[in-house]
């Protein structure tokens, strides 16, 4: 088999847009790499035609997605967003997952790789430890997904925002000890909805209290899980002090922290109040007070940002921030004679 325009890429250690802009004659390549591009082509016996050319000018079909926590169904809705959205472009979608934090890197290399698709969104990892550098190396259009840097479009909640909210909340119904269960330490969005916990503690009046947070040291889905949760709060639980009131970083770890509560043969909401984030369709049947996330309208928010990026390469840097709003149920209202825990009330913050 011949060589292509990937060998050349490869060797010349740019990007295949690179490679086409040479082959283009575009101006918007500096004359060193230039060189570099045509040096290459030469060693390893390259000549450009005709269809070589049409190949390097076509535009990749498809997008990526790196996604950790594929099975939780918080992305399972932000997914549906995001197809229902693609379904109406010229785009298909490759999905890459990561289990954990350390898959991200290697997984993002794979969606960027040779130019292989026209755009990546990269979902809830924290753009740190040499990522940014992975990420700007690259010539395709970047949308981070549940995350934030200056340097690239992006689409998140104000988990900030919303763990004040949860916090003072629990607060206002009278919570002196209010406890925090978190997902992995290094998660992004647990942290941030660990500041506002602690913004919305000081606000209070309330001492932060370090024997009533706890991180999970699970690394599989970033700690996201019913699992984690009931582990946390069977350590929580443990603990001298028992809190009146839990704000847990998930609604899917909220299910595992209200079997431990069970477990120990405690009572929500009477005993202690829980209230988790995200609103997963399980909670309203289980009747879990959380902190709703338009998952949905983040997934069609994310793919119509990474089109806008991939038609305007040139465009300013936008961000797009989601509020979250509180929906009260059972395990914090504790409604007499609410015996369908789907009913919920809705209280914009």
């Amino acid at each position: 088999m011949g060589a292509t325009i990937y060998d050349i890429a490869d060797k010349a250690g740019v990007s295949i847009a690179t490679v086409s802009r040479v082959f283009n004659d575009s101006s918007r390549v500096a004359d060193s790499t230039r060189k570099a591009v045509l040096k290459a082509a030469e060693e390893i016996g390259y000549q450009p035609h005709v269809s070589a050319r049409s190949l390097a000018r076509r535009k990749s079909d498809t997008v990526s997605a790196v996604i950790p926590m594929m099975t939780t169904l918080f992305f399972t809705e932000v997914l549906r967003g995001l197809q229902d959205r693609m379904a109406r472009s010229e785009f298909d979608l490759l999905v890459f997952s990561a289990r954990t934090l350390e898959e991200v890197a290697p997984q993002l290399e794979r969606a960027l790789h040779r130019g292989r698709s026209a755009g990546v969104l990269l979902f809830s990892a924290p753009v740190i430890n040499g990522l940014r550098e992975q990420l700007s190396k690259s010539e395709q259009a970047i949308v981070l997904v549940d995350s934030f840097h200056p340097d690239f479009d992006s689409i998140s909640t104000d988990n900030r925002r919303g763990g004040e909210i949860a916090t003072r909340y629990l607060a206002d119904l009278g919570c002196q000890r209010i406890a925090m269960i978190m997902a992995n330490s290094e998660s992004r969005p647990a942290v941030d909805r660990r500041a506002g916990y602690q913004v919305a503690l000081g606000r209070a009046g309330l001492q932060l209290d370090q024997n009533l947070i706890v991180s999970s040291r699970n690394p599989l889905h970033h700690g996201y899980s019913e699992a984690s949760g009931l582990e946390a709060m069977d350590t929580l639980l443990r603990r001298d002090t028992l809190p009146e009131g839990v704000f847990v970083t998930s609604d899917i770890q909220a299910l595992g922290v209200l079997r431990a509560i069970r477990k120990a043969r405690l009572r929500v909401p009477d005993d202690i109040r829980v209230i988790g984030f995200d609103d997963i369709i399980i909670s309203k049947y289980v009747g879990l007070t959380t902190l709703r996330q338009p998952m949905y309208e983040m997934g069609v928010a994310a793919i119509e940002k990474l089109l806008a990026r991939i038609e305007e390469p040139e465009r300013s840097t936008t961000h797009t921030v989601f509020s979250p709003t509180l929906i009260k149920r059972r395990t914090t209202e504790g409604i007499e004679g609410d015996t369908d825990p789907i009913i919920e009330e809705v209280f914009v913050a």
